[in-house]
């Protein structure tokens, strides 16, 4: 049962060109215990204007290739930045080291925000 769970989430993201997907706020919400979530800003935005999500983990882009290669191949991650650029140029880089569940937030934090989601400062 936990398994199915935990593809439901990367099942109903749309698919990208690159091999991730996208997810949208209000769809990640109810299941965000379910990957790990990764911010690749830098710090000053993680604890900036838009706050973070809850639980993510900043590993500011240019060190995410080194950060990620001790994680799980197949575990869901879903990355997180201001507007979806650079976690999208970070989902790229994960599914090119062999990551097969890769989610990018779509519009980032600024998208989270307009959701009215709940923040972490």
């Amino acid at each position: 049962m936990e398994n199915a769970m935990k593809s439901s989430l990367f099942s109903s993201a749309a698919s990208q060109q690159g091999g991730f997907r996208d997810i949208d706020p209000a769809q990640l919400f109810p299941h965000i215990h379910q990957a790990r979530l990764v911010d690749v800003r830098e710090a000053h935005e993680y604890v900036g204007e838009l706050g973070h999500i809850g639980g993510a983990e900043l590993v500011p882009l240019a060190t995410v290739s080194n950060a990620a290669r001790d994680w799980s191949r197949d575990q869901e991650i879903v990355v997180v930045c201001r507007s979806g650029a650079r976690s999208t140029q970070a989902s790229r880089s994960l599914v090119s080291m062999g990551f097969t569940r890769v989610m990018n937030l779509r519009g980032g934090m600024i998208a989270w925000n307009q959701e009215k989601l709940p923040i972490a400062q």
